[in-house]
């Protein structure tokens, strides 16, 4: 069963899901299942995304749940873990690593407040698995100035997420971009409609080798060269001859 069949036959608790967001999901998150790994969902709101995130990771997952609301601690059942904090404080956050280890998944369905979204990036991106996803929806309150957005704001985290493309390039930019944490340990951004998904993932060499067969003419050209050569040097001499 995918992620959308889940959500339409889902007799759990309550999930609330833009519907464009699966075949997001499905991309981003196939290959993750069946794997040992640790998922973390930032807000836990009626506790069903959780378990769907469960059942479609299957059982070698650890899915943790973080939410500032207390009450939220009633949605703890076996092998969903919640933990109470507020997802912008940097010790909360280092905390769940301590206690679960290094997260290959991180998705982030908190406040959709700018400042909190940038905090959880900021601590938690680079302490991903080497190729672990992070993963922020809702980012449509990137443009609401309820929310710290705007479209021309420098907070907001679609803005600063504009900028992370020239990180992620700044190999290339002959010394213009500095590369950073960024640039070494990120294989690649996705853009959605209101999600933003950063794939972890380092490059080795950034070389760009031929391989295949020449064209037969540029074989025969290559061939004859060392006969063709001296000829010329031959015909030269013939030349100033003969003049």
């Amino acid at each position: 069963m995918n992620l959308w069949q889940d959500f339409k036959t889902n007799e759990g608790k309550v999930i609330h899901k833009w519907m464009h967001y699966f075949p997001i999901y499905e991309r981003h998150l196939s290959q993750w299942r069946n794997k040992t790994l640790t998922f973390i969902e930032i807000g836990v709101f009626k506790g069903g995304s959780l378990q769907m995130w469960h059942r479609f990771l299957g059982p070698l997952a650890t899915i943790v749940g973080i939410d500032v609301n207390p009450a939220c601690a009633k949605h703890e059942e076996p092998g969903i873990h919640i933990r109470i904090g507020d997802q912008s404080d940097a010790s909360f956050l280092e905390s769940i690593i301590a206690e679960f280890g290094q997260p290959d998944i991180v998705l982030d369905d908190g406040s959709h407040m700018m400042n909190h979204v940038t905090k959880s990036f900021e601590f938690l991106y680079p302490r991903l698995s080497k190729n672990g996803l992070y993963i922020i929806e809702d980012l449509h309150t990137a443009y609401w100035e309820e929310f710290g957005g705007g479209s021309f704001n420098e907070d907001s985290f679609v803005n600063i997420s504009k900028g992370f493309i020239d990180q992620l390039n700044a190999d290339h930019s002959r010394g213009v971009i500095e590369p950073d944490f960024m640039t070494q340990h990120t294989f690649g951004i996705s853009f959605y409609d209101s999600v933003i998904v950063f794939e972890r993932g380092s490059i080795p060499a950034k070389i760009a080798p031929q391989t295949g067969k020449p064209d037969l003419d540029l074989r025969i050209r290559r061939l004859a060269r060392p006969i063709v050569k001296p000829l010329r040097s031959v015909a030269r001499k013939i030349r100033r001859i003969v003049e």
